[in-house]
């Protein structure tokens, strides 16, 4: 027999962030409670509200199953000892089995007897197993937890009040001084408690009562809700999934509105509209049919319809203080030019160990300017990296970044161009900040592109000059994701960068010109080369590709993304040809012969002790090997000769008496080797 379990943990308003992800780890834990103790069930649903957690097992098994079984222990030469006394083994079986030493018997199996035990064991009822919820409660973990009261039990918000029902039962579950019981809470101003005569009743009870428990109904209901109201005006809307997400963890009983807003407003840069209206009062954007932003905005209430003028009027006068506050600020600004803001970097710390903000930005254009050259960047891009890195952090120190940070970047894009600066360095101005996530948008432009390489590359170097290395736990200053950016805009714009040979050039070129303290040993620079490299590693997992030739590409000398990139491209394509295998192992068997030799040296191969016609094939082979620089025509070339190779190695001792005969050959083998290491290190592929 089975039936529904409900178990709802009611609380004061929780984060609208932790809402979903706190429901799921209930259901986690719930599912893993109930398979540990062998309760059957169909599947776990769930609910949730800013105010509540609940879960529904569906057809839950009344008892666990009976055990009627026949166990087999050791043999009875282990069983008993010399003078038939029950051996720690036999002691130990017995307890395994929740029984004693009296249950054993003997039987025979093929010619050898063992202790059997006759296991019959009735299941636990469903109900007393379920009163170990009240673990599960205590067990789960969130970003932040409170206590409240005289209590020690942390959680995330005080619980109020538990419902515990199996089927129409309740199982008293209990929490502090909570026991938990049938009755539940309606919407906080709108309903009344609710008490649930069986699990049934629990969705339409409580939407009687002004709350919808399932979030992707309440969710349905704001989306509706909002293209109704958009078709009615003729009005477009953007749909932010995670704003929308938010809001529907924000309310129980949502119903959607419109309001607006002076023209007026609209002549500031859009991005501080849609911030006002969006990070700081959750309300989302409206476009007219050409797309243009406009004077109104869509927001969701917490309850019904009644007196919703109201709750207009007020969600409307919050907005235009707000906006009155970004009209002051940006006004404000623009009475002074640029270099106004500039030279109050020097007062703005960039970190207190490193230094000042005009500091970084004299080091990043002397490294924005090292990569240009290396890239060969034209003077007209190179000309507007150095107005764009002198400029590129001013916004820091305006009133409007300062009140509204997450326009960093976005109001010095604005007032670039409203003082004249060229479109390209004011959109790079914007693009140094990306990507802001590690999968988030990367700049566009070239200029934009190298501010935000070479500031990120800045930030690293400074902050492990100093020691402020991330952990494998910790990463406060989100450096990894600096590197992974880098690495994305270096594939993206096909800039060729070997991180162990720059980063040498880079700190000579910045010692002295800035008090920061930079690398003192190549150990460092190899360590910082080393931290940015492994970043090509969660690139490569991102993108799919297999874990062999992750292995394998990045355990080769390359230090180029570019080519590293392309190396595991070369392989991925090919790693399931015909032609893969044997050209593989050739290459491998070189590296085997290598270093069974202990071969470490890196000498010029004498044609002119050549034994045979193999000897100097392989030697044209691997010459026109030498001047390839793509990959792909690399790897066709190894095909081709991958014949060569086997008869190379039918026809030669490798290790040949001779020393210097055997030398050549190594020699020969070797030139193979360095090339093949272009494509990785081939010994790490998982071939069939």
């Amino acid at each position: 027999m089975t039936k529904d379990y409900l178990f709802e943990i009611g609380t004061e308003e929780m984060p609208a962030h932790v809402v979903s992800r706190s429901v799921k780890q209930l259901a986690e834990r719930t599912e893993k409670f109930l398979k540990e103790n062998g309760l059957k069930f169909k599947n776990v649903k769930t609910f949730s509200t800013p105010r509540r957690l609940t879960i529904l097992v569906e057809e839950l098994a009344e008892k666990q199953d009976d055990i009627d079984e026949i166990k087999k222990g050791p043999a009875k030469k282990i069983a008993l000892d010399k003078d038939k006394n029950w051996t720690k083994a036999a002691e130990g079986f017995a307890r395994g089995q929740g029984m004693s030493t009296d249950d054993i018997y003997f039987e025979e199996l093929k010619g050898t007897e063992y202790a059997y035990v006759h296991v019959q064991k009735e299941g636990k009822k469903a109900a007393d197993i379920l009163l170990g919820m009240s673990d599960i409660i205590k067990a789960m973990t969130f970003p932040t937890k409170m206590r409240w009261d005289s209590h020690d039990f942390e959680f995330v918000r005080p619980i109020h009040w538990l419902v515990s029902l199996f089927g129409s039962d309740v199982i008293p579950v209990k929490i502090l001084d909570i026991t938990a019981g049938r009755k539940t809470e309606g919407h906080r101003f709108l309903g009344d408690s609710v008490v649930l005569a069986n699990t049934a009743d629990y969705e339409d009870a409580l939407k009687d009562q002004f709350v919808i428990v399932d979030a992707k109904k309440r969710k349905e209901m704001i989306v509706d809700q909002m293209n109704q109201l958009v078709k009615e005006n003729n009005w477009q809307i953007k749909m932010d999934q995670n704003l929308l997400e938010e809001v529907t963890n924000l309310v129980e009983y949502p119903t959607v509105f419109a309001g607006s807003f002076d023209k007026k407003y609209l002549e500031m840069p859009q991005e501080v509209l849609i911030t006002s209206m969006k990070d700081n009062q959750r309300y989302f954007e409206v476009y007219d049919q050409d797309n243009h932003l406009i004077n109104h905005f869509i927001s969701v209430r917490n309850g019904n319809k009644d007196y919703l003028e109201n709750v207009v009027s007020g969600n409307e006068k919050v907005l235009v203080a707000r906006l009155d506050d970004a009209q002051f600020f940006y006004d404000e600004d623009r009475k002074y030019p640029l270099s106004h803001f500039v030279n109050k970097l020097k007062n703005v710390s960039f970190h207190d160990k490193i230094g000042s903000m005009a500091e970084k930005t004299v080091r990043v254009r002397i490294i924005g300017d090292l990569l240009a050259k290396r890239w060969k960047l034209d003077e007209q891009t190179i000309k507007d990296f150095d107005r764009a890195s002198e400029l590129y952090k001013f916004d820091l120190v305006t009133q409007m970044v300062g009140e509204f940070a997450e326009l960093q970047g976005i109001m010095g894009m604005h007032y670039a161009k409203l003082a004249g600066e060229k479109d390209d360095v004011a959109v790079a101005i914007k693009e140094h900040y990306m990507p802001t996530t590690s999968e988030g948008e990367l700049p566009e432009t070239t200029v934009g592109s190298l501010l935000s390489v070479a500031d990120k590359l800045d930030t690293i170097i400074t902050f492990f000059a100093v020691g402020m290395i991330p952990s494998s736990s910790n990463d406060p200053y989100a450096l990894r994701r600096y590197a992974y950016g880098i690495v994305r805009i270096l594939l993206k714009q096909k800039w060729s960068l070997p991180f162990k040979e720059v980063l040498p050039e880079i700190v000579s070129a910045l010692d002295g010109k800035t008090p920061a303290k930079l690398p003192k040993t190549a150990e460092q620079d190899e360590e910082i080369a080393d931290f940015i490299r492994d970043r090509i590693k969660q690139y490569l997992q991102r993108n799919n590709f297999k874990y062999d030739i992750i292995d394998a590409v990045l355990a080769s000398s390359q230090q180029d993304p570019i080519q590293i990139l392309a190396a595991a491209n070369v392989l991925q394509l090919h790693h399931d040809d015909d032609k893969f295998k044997p050209v593989v192992e050739s290459l491998i068997r070189i590296k085997n012969i290598l270093k069974k030799a202990k071969y470490k040296g890196k000498n010029a191969v004498n044609p002119d002790l050549f034994a045979n016609e193999s000897e100097q094939e392989l030697y044209a082979g691997v010459n026109a090997l030498k001047d390839i620089s793509n990959l792909t025509d690399l790897y066709d070339g190894f095909v081709k000769l991958q014949p060569v190779i086997d008869r190379y190695f039918e026809t030669n001792m490798i290790l040949d008496k001779n020393e210097e005969i055997k030398n050549n050959r190594l020699n020969q083998l070797s030139a193979v080797a360095e090339l093949a290491d272009n494509l990785g290190d081939l010994s790490k592929l998982v071939i069939k």
